[in-house]
């Protein structure tokens, strides 16, 4: 069994995933109390897929986010770089491939949106993934991440730090097939920016509008934004 750490080598975080992939689905259920269900209708809500549009869902895992996401009828694609991760999916009925998000084989502007679901923090370089993002979606397309955040009320984030984070770390170690890989998914949560952080870190990779809505207290977070017609950029509140 393989964990990563938080240089978050590439290679190492495949390999972790790949062998968490058979439980990862039941251990994040488990982990978050049955809350990452309502965090994908929310974030699915957000994106707003319809049918005729292209959707490209990163870091899809399993594809149970991009099931959600083509209720609408749209086109989804989940595309991981996990090959475990995919094919404990295989059931599923969407469209998978493999891809790494710093080198996607797509051409300029294939999709109408993209999507990452606690998957854009296991990214050894954020800003370029982000940037690799916008150059596959088309202009004034747009892009919805839902990763976890850092509670703007004090007493809130001081227990998600100090009690919950081990908490869901315990609850992982007993749920999954590596239970030294939820050590490091609990790490990467605390080193993780906050809202304003990450809507920073979108807005430098070239995307426009950016506001961000919190959900469960601000445990998680959905960022929405759009790539620019033209240049310019803002971040924005929207919690």
């Amino acid at each position: 069994m393989s964990r990563a750490n938080l240089d978050k080598d590439p290679r190492e975080v495949a390999s972790m995933f790949d062998d968490v992939a058979a439980g990862y689905d039941r251990a994040n259920s488990v982990m978050t109390f049955g809350f990452d269900r309502r965090w994908r209708v929310i974030t699915g809500r957000v994106l707003d897929a319809r049918r005729g549009e292209k959707v490209l869902d990163l870091a899809a895992g399993t594809g149970v986010s991009t099931e959600e996401y083509a209720r609408g009828g749209a086109w989804c694609l989940a595309a991981d770089f996990s090959l475990g991760m995919l094919r404990a999916g295989r059931h599923r009925n969407v469209p998978m491939v493999a891809a790494d998000a710093l080198r996607l084989p797509f051409a300029d502007g294939s999709f109408d949106a993209a999507t990452i679901s606690l998957g854009l923090r296991n990214f050894v370089d954020t800003k370029a993934a982000l940037t690799e993002i916008a150059r596959v979606v088309r202009p004034g397309g747009r892009l919805v991440i839902c990763e976890a955040s850092t509670p703007p009320f004090a007493p809130i984030r001081f227990l998600y730090r100090n009690v919950l984070l081990r908490l869901l770390t315990w609850l992982g170690r007993r749920a999954s097939s590596n239970p030294d890989a939820y050590a490091y998914l609990a790490e990467s949560m605390l080193e993780w920016p906050d809202q304003r952080g990450l809507g920073e870190i979108i807005a430098a990779a070239g995307w426009t509008k950016v506001e961000w809505l919190n959900l469960t207290f601000g445990v998680v977070a959905i960022h929405r934004a759009v790539k620019p017609e033209w240049a310019g950029d803002s971040v924005d509140s929207a919690a």
